[in-house]
Order: structure tokens, then C-alpha cells, then sequence
């Protein structure tokens, strides 16, 4: 069973979530999201509660009102630490977790304790605490099932991003690629207009000095039939 809450004080609403007991909690450690972060009161016991964090977010730059919040639920959901003033509640990213084997059902470490940020808690808010559990609602998901959608949704997100950068590459490749042709062209003809204007030939010759004036061919024609006669 998961306990799932909606907290109101960002936009888009917030989604928290939490397990019954330490034994729910081993699964939601082992099926937990890259885009998850992991709150528990410091040093004592209480309920693993997560923040599922919305596409671009960090964990780093949680709003505070957001913080309070989710502080607020792990302080009310520790047995002791809901008795307590000044208590702490510790965060830190899902992929910071690491569960050894020879840990018990609900216990976890991290793997950088760089990671870890805290929160300090004064006391209990009521307000706050009340407004998030108007929000909760119970679950029986397959968290397993839940992941593996979530990893496939991703691969494919990745595979179109991937297609579209490649069919990007080759629309830019071809632009250069007749860019390139066209200046070629361009460096031919001025290379020849260049050459007739040397030697003094009329501009409107053809690659092959031939010129396409008029005039020109008809003398070219008058020249071909008197050679014409003087071989017969």
C-alpha cells in the first residue's frame, strides 16, 4: 500500500508519496525514480516520504514553502518526532540511497553524504499537516510495472530526440553541401570571365570560348561555306 499526497503550495501541485510500513518501504527504496528525492526525520524513526519531482526540476532548488510541506509530513509521521520540537528532517536524492544486505527492513545509507541536505522543523504545523491529508489518497501499485513504464516512456523519448538531432545533421549537412556547390559554380564562371576579359573576348562567352553573339555566327557561318568553295 502507498500513501499518495498533493501539495498545493507550488505550480504544478506537488506529488508526495510514502509507504505503510518499513516493509513497504524496502520497496519503494527498490523501485524508487531518478526524479524522486527521499525525506526522513533525522536520527529517528519515521516514514520514508518521497517528492516525485515534475521534468526539469532539481532537487537542489525545492521551494521552500514545498520543503515545509514535506518537513511537516515526515515530523507527523514519526512516532517520536511528532512528539518533539526542533527535530531535523534529512533529504537527499533517490539515487543517493544504497541498500547493503546486511541492512534491516526500512534502513538505508548513502553513498555521498555530500548529498544530504536538511531541513530544521520548530513544530508541528497543523494547517499544514491537515491540508495534505485532505489530499491523500491509498494505492496498491505495481511499482515494478510502474518503473518499467516509466523507463520505456523515456527510452522512446530518447530515440525520437536522437532521430530528430540525426535528421537535423543531414538537413544542415545538405544545405552546406549545396552552399558549396553553388559557390563552385560561382568561382568557374569568374575564373572564365575573368580569362576573357584578359585575352579580350566578349563577356558573353560560352566555357568554351565560343561566343553566342549573333554577328559571330554568322560570320562563322559565311567563313565555313567559302571554305566550302575554294575546296571544290
Amino acid at each position: 500500500m502507498v500513501l499518495y499526497f498533493t501539495s498545493n503550495v507550488v505550480d504544478p501541485p506537488a506529488t508526495i508519496y510514502m509507504g505503510k510500513d518499513k516493509f513497504e518501504n524496502e520497496d519503494l527504496i527498490k523501485h524508487g525514480w531518478p526524479e524522486d528525492v527521499w525525506f526522513h526525520v533525522d536520527k529517528l524513526s519515521s516514514a520514508h516520504v518521497y517528492l516525485r519531482l515534475s521534468p526539469g526540476q532539481s532537487w537542489e532548488t525545492i521551494p521552500p514553502l514545498l520543503l515545509d510541506d514535506l518537513a511537516q509530513l515526515c515530523k507527523a509521521n514519526s512516532i517520536e518526532g511528532n512528539k518533539k520540537d526542533n527535530i531535523t528532517i534529512i533529504y537527499t536524492p533517490w539515487t543517493n540511497l544504497v541498500k547493503r544486505g546486511d541492512m534491516a527492513p526500512g534502513q538505508v545509507s548513502y553513498k555521498n553524504p555530500k548529498l544530504v541536505k536538511r531541513v530544521f522543523v520548530a513544530e508541528r504545523q497543523n494547517p499544514m499537516v491537515n491540508r495534505l491529508n485532505k489530499t491523500k489518497k491509498i494505492t496498491y501499485p505495481d511499482l515494478y510495472q510502474m518503473r518499467a513504464e516509466r523507463d520505456r516512456m523515456e527510452k522512446r523519448e530518447k530515440t525520437m530526440a536522437a532521430n530528430k538531432q540525426k535528421a537535423e545533421e543531414r538537413r544542415a549537412a545538405e544545405e552546406r553541401r549545396l552552399m558549396l556547390e553553388d559557390t563552385s559554380y560561382e568561382r568557374v564562371f569568374a575564373a572564365v570571365e575573368a580569362a576573357q576579359k584578359k585575352k579580350g573576348k566578349p563577356t558573353n562567352s560560352n566555357l568554351f570560348g565560343e561566343s553566342s553573339d549573333d554577328d559571330d555566327d554568322d560570320h562563322t557561318s559565311n567563313r565555313r561555306d567559302q571554305d566550302i568553295d575554294d575546296f571544290f
